[in-house]
Formats: structure tokens, sequence, C-alpha cells
């Protein structure tokens, strides 16, 4: 029992910081403020996640979670939200008693991918946002507005720029396909696609003929487009190996709840 307990309790990497990824599945954030570890990493007062995310807490005392007020990033944000279907409903977690919390975070045994932006920003699909730096990231709801958005099931992105780490959630190990100016374009599966660089220009790329209307369609009507649009400008877009379909409205609303 001692060996099982060894191998598999969470340690803290060598670069302790505010966010570790453990056994792959998991989100380590240190909360509380203050230190770190011996190398004097730096731990948060508090942490955006994504509302029901959280697995375990432990340390000192009660962590709070307060969701994300409907005017809390201006009107426009508000109406944003109130007319897409899909949510990336945020979570405010914060330790009460100001002591040193691990919070662990996961969803439904996905990997977890850690940025590091350092004043560039990235896109990421709705749906696959798992927690983000408060203080040095400023967040925004960036909506399809192609119609085959809707087809496909993409309804909003989330734009973060600024300085921090930003976690995202992906079936599988994904993969990175570099987009350069001067280069062809990327093209990828919407339901296959997590997130991309934010200085990138993506747009839907549509193959819809008389037989997709007659249900003898290839599968792959719509696919997402990926430029770099100005000289010298190199981007990334992720990739995971699993198509993610939306979930019913229905269902989506009672998880919600």
């Amino acid at each position: 029992m001692q060996e099982f307990a060894s191998a598999w309790t969470p340690h803290p990497g060598t670069a302790a910081s505010a966010f570790e990824v453990q056994n792959e599945r998991f989100l380590k954030i240190n909360l509380g403020g203050g230190v770190v570890g011996s190398t004097g990493g730096r731990a948060l007062d508090f942490v955006w996640i994504k509302m029901g995310t959280m697995v375990a807490h432990v340390g000192g005392g009660e962590v709070k979670f307060e969701r994300e007020g409907v005017l809390e990033h201006g009107f426009r944000h508000a109406m944003k939200k109130a007319f897409t279907s899909e949510g990336a409903d945020l979570v405010r977690a914060h330790s009460k008693s100001r002591a040193p919390v691990s919070l662990f975070l996961a969803e439904q045994g996905k990997s977890v991918v850690l940025l590091r932006l350092a004043g560039d920003s990235v896109v990421v699909n709705g749906n696959d946002l798992l927690a983000f730096e408060p203080t040095g990231i400023k967040h925004t709801i960036t909506m399809m507005r192609n119609l085959s958005a809707l087809v496909s099931g993409g309804l909003f992105n989330v734009r973060l720029e600024g300085h921090g780490f930003v976690a995202i959630l992906a079936h599988g190990k994904p993969i990175v396909l570099p987009v350069s100016s001067g280069h062809p374009p990327v093209f990828t599966d919407p339901q296959a696609t997590v997130a991309w660089s934010g200085s990138l220009v993506s747009d839907f790329h549509t193959d819809v003929s008389f037989k997709t209307f007659i249900g003898r369609s290839s599968g792959e009507s719509f696919q997402m487009k990926f430029v770099a649009p100005q000289a010298h400008n190199n981007g990334f877009v992720v990739v995971q190996p699993y198509e993610e379909v939306p979930r019913p409205e229905a269902s989506k609303g009672a998880s919600s709840g």
C-alpha cells in the first residue's frame, strides 16, 4: 500500500510554479499567495477555472468558488455570452484563509496542456479552456460569424492575451501544426481543433455540393483555414486526435446546473 501511495502521490516539479501538470491528466494550481517550493515560484491569490473541473484540493482550509458575474467584464462581453449556447462558464477560486492550497482540476480524463503567454495571444475553443492566470491575462469571447460555424457546432472561442499560464484540454496527445507566412494555409477539422495563435487569420472553408444535402457527403464538408497574414509572421494550430461533437442543448443545461 505504501508503495502504491508513493508511486501515485503528486509531487511538485523541479521548477514549482502557480500551474503544474500532474500525470498528464491533472492540473495542480497553487493558491494562497506567497512562494511555492524551494525554487521560489509564486502562488496565486485567485484563479479562473472552468466550472465543474475541480476534483480535489488539499492544504490550508476551505476554497471558495464564485461564478463569473454577468457584467463582470462589461456589457459587450455579457451579450456575447448570452447569445452563445455553448459555455466556457468560468469560476473564480481562492483560498478563504489565504493559506497555501493545492487545487487539482481535471475533466473526463483529457490531457492537460500548458501554454505560457509572454505578451502574445492564443485563441482557445470555448469548451477546451481549463484555467488561466487572472492578473496578467485578459480574456474576451470571439464569436464565429460564419454560418458554417453553426453547422460544425462551434459557436465561440475565447481569446487570451498578456502574460501568464493558460491551461487547455485535449483528448489524447495533440499535435501542433506550424503556420507560416508565404506558405500554404493549414486546414483542420473544426471538431478536432483545440487552439491557435492569436496572430493567425482563421476562416471556414466549405466544400458543399448537392451530395451534401442528400446524405452522401464525404463528412469533411466544413474545415477551418489558417493563414499567417504578415511577412515573417509565424503561428501554430493545436489539433487533437478526436472529433469532439458538442453535447445536445438539454444535456448542457443540466450539467451546468
